[in-house]
């Protein structure tokens, strides 16, 4: 099929083939993200559990940055296929490979070499010091294997080869899961071998796209040569574009980091029943931000090539979509949270306890979709400033003043409240951004006489 092919579909073909191939993606994701801490709790230690929490921020940030190239990348990619500008495509596929590479192995260093500072920063205590040392050390040395698995995929979305984007994803966390009990149980490396299968499993994918792109005979125009990454201008822009991805990502982890240091105040108990909580929302969540990135290059195209009715036509259909979803999965989460947190926690009292925290968190379930959209909206119309602001306030400037505010009022259940509230204002928020940027667009289309 000819790059970006798919875009030209009819709307709803086109939403459900970016979608579908994405979601399948962020659910074969959420499965690699539980996978370490369901594997890690039948080892029966709930300290071991609180641990990958504990080290969740750094995985955090690694994501944020792998999404900012990515994502960036994703967005530029199909806004120059919208324009039929293949040699945009090579450069900036290029650019995100290097980029990817060289931060990893920035990343890893600054770890190796701040690991003590970090874990106190984490907030580890004596009982889970070396269990997160170990996660965070192994996670930190696969650094540039994780950027560049995670890159490429984004560079693939927005060539409009979602299929392969998917595969690829599909095979790291199958390489994940098949290799997390074997070093977690088999080898009893705990979470170390936790962040061990991660980082194979990552390599692995890589493969894949390496044969992916000698395979594909030149319908793949997506460039890994070097000669290619020169214009560091460009590379600005597609961090820019990736910035709002990478700020949700960073924010996230740093919130994830003021929490566990209230939690702890708790036990470690209560570190480990919010984890696995956090585990049962994210279904719910991850889900509905499949549907909002698997669209993403289809609202970047119609930018790039300046088709705003359609735009319209396709983001009415997408946020329907989405909240339909997200009503649906919360229902069926909220009745089914015992077995979900069950999955991670053995302890009766720690389950009990992270059902109770599950209840509060999964209030705004149904309609957290439409945050998605409005930040996915922002970034593909090329309002990277919006779309860092949209990306700030849930995980940042909305949810961090929140939890020191709603832990001193309420105390635990408070800090459960406090992503529900930051979760209602980010949608209010961001909703209104998003239709002050399309009447923007549509006032360009009407100056242009389009």
């Amino acid at each position: 099929m000819e790059s970006g092919a798919v875009f030209q579909k009819s709307p709803w073909k086109a939403i459900f083939s970016l979608c579908v191939p994405a979601m399948v993606s962020i659910l074969v994701m959420m499965l690699y993200n539980m996978a370490d801490m369901y594997f890690v709790g039948w080892l029966g230690d709930y300290a071991q559990v609180a641990s990958v929490s504990l080290a969740g921020p750094v995985f955090s940030v690694l994501m944020g940055i792998s999404t900012m190239i990515g994502n960036g990348g994703c967005t530029k990619i199909a806004q120059a296929l919208g324009r039929k500008d293949l040699e945009q495509v090579r450069e900036d596929s290029a650019l995100c490979v290097w980029a990817s590479l060289v931060s990893g192995v920035v990343f890893a260093a600054a770890c190796v070499i701040f690991c003590g500072p970090l874990l106190r920063f984490l907030g580890a205590n004596e009982e889970m010091w070396d269990y997160t040392r170990s996660y965070v050390l192994i996670m930190a040395l696969g650094a540039p294997i994780v950027l560049l698995n995670h890159s490429l995929g984004g560079a693939l979305r927005g060539e409009g080869e979602v299929n392969a984007g998917m595969i690829g994803g599909m095979v790291s966390t199958v390489s994940n899961i098949l290799l997390d009990p074997v070093f977690i149980l088999v080898l009893r490396l705990g979470v170390g071998g936790a962040a061990a299968a991660t980082v194979l499993g990552n390599a692995i994918a890589l493969c894949y796209y390496h044969v992916h792109k000698r395979r594909s005979r030149g319908r793949c125009v997506i460039e890994f040569h070097p000669r290619y990454a020169r214009d560091m201008r460009e590379l600005g822009s597609i961090l820019a574009l990736g910035l709002p991805n990478a700020i949700s990502s960073v924010l996230g982890g740093f919130a994830g980091t003021f929490s566990n240091q209230m939690l702890v105040g708790y036990g470690t108990q209560a570190v480990a029943a919010m984890a696995a909580a956090s585990k049962a929302v994210m279904v719910v969540t991850m889900v509905q931000m499949g549907v909002c990135m698997g669209v993403q290059p289809l609202l970047a195209y119609c930018c790039g090539g300046q088709d705003w009715d359609r735009l319209k036509e396709i983001s009415k259909r997408v946020l329907g979509l989405t909240v339909g979803l997200g009503g649906v999965l919360t229902v069926g989460i909220w009745l089914g949270r015992g077995w979900v947190i069950g999955l991670f926690i053995q302890d009766a009292a720690v389950a009990a306890l992270g059902e109770h925290l599950a209840s509060y968190m999964l209030l705004m379930g149904p309609l957290i979709g439409i945050y998605y959209f409005s930040t996915n909206f922002l970034q593909a119309g090329g309002n990277a400033g919006g779309a860092s602001v949209a990306s700030a306030l849930r995980q940042g400037l909305l949810l961090i003043p929140l939890l020191y505010l709603m832990n001193a009022l309420l105390h635990l259940e408070g800090l459960a409240l406090a992503h529900v509230m930051a979760d209602g204002a980010a949608v209010v928020i961001t909703a209104a951004m998003a239709w002050r940027c399309y009447g923007k667009l549509r006032e360009s289309q009407l100056k242009s006489g389009q």
